[in-house]
């Protein structure tokens, strides 16, 4: 019998109030919380090798993180973290130092998503110009992808630089991706205090009425998915290095 890892913890004063009730991760196993050298670590006891990504298990791990964001944040395991509770452990004590590295970062914190879709399209303009042969019309066509995605680029940079004094102050780490071949220009994840959620959104709300030209997606809180996995990977299937 392994394991399934949803997250660890910080062990708190007290027991996880929201395990109180049963919370049922994967497969429809309930979770339970085991402690391992002082941390405390959300798992299920996990009957084969591998956890297939359907929505109903993905729903599952998400649920199992979420138990436990009222009280702590929780650094969440990468989806599909099968492991035996020796190699669990070998594990935990291996990585204690970088561990609690991490679980210091986002100590009282949450993730918020913004995502920025330029409404504007100027790549298209031009593109059948009358009078252009078939062989004119596509080298015309080319050059015209060529100069719009060199300015949807130069878009998000800008916008991605923009975003970042906007909420400068409300966010204690970021991970930005620039998407300038898309009309989603960028995707950007950031690290918020939660004392500071209400306002981080009221930021972003106020400033996206200056940019008419941009379409904003915010959601969240999240637990800290985007700043916990990188850290906690297993190095091979069932083993730690």
């Amino acid at each position: 019998m392994k394991l399934y890892v949803y997250c660890l913890a910080e062990k708190p004063a007290m027991p996880f109030a929201a395990l109180a009730a049963p919370v049922v991760g994967i497969s429809g196993a309930n979770v339970e919380v085991i402690e391992v050298d002082g941390l405390s670590l959300l798992v299920s006891q996990f009957e084969g090798e591998t956890a297939l990504v359907t929505r109903e298990n993905v729903v599952a791990h998400d649920r199992a993180v979420r138990s436990v964001l009222n009280e702590t944040t929780p650094l969440p395991f990468r989806f599909g973290s099968v492991v035996t509770e020796q190699h669990l452990a070998s594990y935990i004590r291996t990585h204690r130092k970088s561990l609690e590295m991490k679980l210091a970062q986002v100590r009282g914190c949450l993730e918020m998503s913004v995502k920025i879709i330029w409404n504007t399209d100027e790549t298209n303009s031009g593109l059948n110009r009358i009078g252009l042969g078939p062989g004119a019309a596509f080298l015309h066509q080319k050059q015209s992808e060529i100069l719009g995605g060199e300015h949807r680029a130069e878009k998000a940079k800008e916008v991605s630089s923009w975003l970042s004094e906007q909420v400068g102050g409300l966010v204690k780490q970021e991970e930005v991706s620039l998407c300038p071949t898309e009309k989603l220009i960028v995707a950007a994840a950031h690290l918020v205090s939660r004392h500071e959620v209400t306002k981080y959104r009221k930021r972003v709300a106020e400033s996206s009425k200056t940019r008419p030209e941009l379409h904003f997606l915010v959601s969240g809180p999240w637990p800290p998915y985007t700043f916990a996995n990188i850290e906690l990977e297993f190095k091979t299937r069932f083993g730690v290095s």
